[in-house]
Order: C-alpha cells, then sequence, then structure tokens
C-alpha cells in the first residue's frame, strides 16, 4: 500500500467516509442487486455522493468484468464491472477500488454504483 499522491499534492481536497450503519438497496431494472448495512458513504470534493458496498452484500452474479479502469489520485485505481440484470446490460456501471491507497484502504473489496444508471438507490432511515 502506498500513500495518495492526490492527498500529497492537494491537501484541501476532502474524500470523507461514513460507514452508515443502516440498509441501503441499489436496484437495477427491477431486481435488487446490492442490499447492505455495512455502506460505506463516500464524500468527496466536486464529487456526487457514492455508496461502496460489500462484495458480499452483491449480486455477483449479475457483474461482469470490463476492461475499463481509471486512475483517481485520491483512492486508486479502479476496476470497473457491467451490470447485466435480465436482457439489460449497463456498461462500467460498477467499480472497484481492489488495491486502495491507504489513506482508503476501508474501501478494499467494495464495490460502488453509477447512480445515474440505477433504477434506485434507496436509503432506508436509522432506527
Amino acid at each position: 500500500m502506498s500513500k495518495s499522491p492526490g492527498h500529497r499534492r492537494w491537501p484541501e481536497h476532502k474524500v470523507r467516509e461514513t460507514h452508515l450503519g443502516q440498509r441501503i438497496q441499489v436496484r437495477a431494472n427491477g431486481q435488487i442487486v446490492a442490499e447492505s448495512h455495512d455502506v460505506i458513504k463516500v464524500d468527496e470534493d466536486g464529487q456526487p455522493a457514492r455508496y461502496y458496498f460489500p462484495r458480499t452484500d452483491v449480486s455477483m452474479t449479475t457483474l461482469a468484468r470490463s476492461n475499463t479502469t481509471t486512475e483517481c489520485p485520491f483512492k486508486g485505481k479502479a476496476r470497473y464491472y457491467s451490470l447485466i440484470v435480465g436482457d439489460r446490460k449497463l456498461s462500467d456501471a460498477a467499480w472497484s477500488y481492489e488495491d486502495p491507497y491507504e489513506e482508503h484502504l476501508d474501501l478494499k473489496d467494495r464495490l460502488a454504483f453509477h447512480d445515474d444508471q440505477m433504477e434506485e438507490i434507496d436509503i432506508s432511515p436509522k432506527p
């Protein structure tokens, strides 16, 4: 693991992780593809909030790894997945930081979804 070059170069840029402890559900094409009480919400300056689910709480059979990767100077290299639900394929709809920089190790082995491609991301109120 290494330190994030982004946090060193732009120390004023904030990437905040919050463990929510409430049920979050993602639906696509009428099917639940992720549901968990162990979700990390990431609020990053200039970006929409993203929700990172443990892989164990994601329907991995609906995902197919794509060839797409991106590099975030704050979190690391992201690998993308296409979501296949019924007769619908959403290209690069989810991503994962499999070896994140040490400032964001809690994101390891979690998946986030592009909410603009999902039917719904439902956040239940805390009990």
